[in-house]
């Protein structure tokens, strides 16, 4: 199963937390990301996204449809984002676009076995895969891409 982790990018600051929207910067990336995104998402991915305004905006770039869940809203434990993605049982690919520092836990947790608090940059994209091995199962990290290196 593949795991895409999508921070949202650049948005505002303010309260409420959940009403914060993108910066024009913040726009520019998330269409810069969507790009690179369409060409290399699979066809059967399936998009969830947090109901944070900036995490709906950052997702809306990409063409494709997706399904808002709350358990993915600012603060989320690891185990809600794996237990939303279904990880490691899914048989289709699962774009997360989400709020740090869950992603970088989440990314964190799988690579190294402990939740620790990894910077995930505003609008990057983190792709994880799990291989199954005959010795069990590896996460792979299969590619970071940040919006300004596009």
């Amino acid at each position: 199963m593949d795991l895409i982790l999508w921070r949202h990018c650049e948005a505002e600051a303010g309260e409420p937390d959940l009403g914060r929207r993108l910066t024009s910067k913040g726009l520019k990336q998330a269409e810069r990301m969507s790009e690179w995104l369409e060409r290399h998402l699979p066809d059967t991915c399936r998009i969830l996204v947090s109901p944070a305004d900036r995490a709906q905006q950052t997702a809306s770039a990409l063409p494709r449809k997706f399904r808002t869940v709350p358990e993915l809203a600012p603060g989320a434990s690891v185990g809600a984002v794996l237990g939303a993605a279904n990880w490691p049982e899914s048989r289709e690919p699962v774009l997360i676009v989400g709020h740090q520092p869950t992603l970088g836990m989440v990314a964190s947790f799988l690579l190294s076995g402990e939740e620790a608090y990894w910077s995930v940059r505003k609008g990057a994209v983190w792709w994880l895969s799990n291989r199954a091995r005959e010795s069990g199962a590896a996460v792979v990290l299969k590619t970071v891409v940040a919006p300004d290196f596009l």
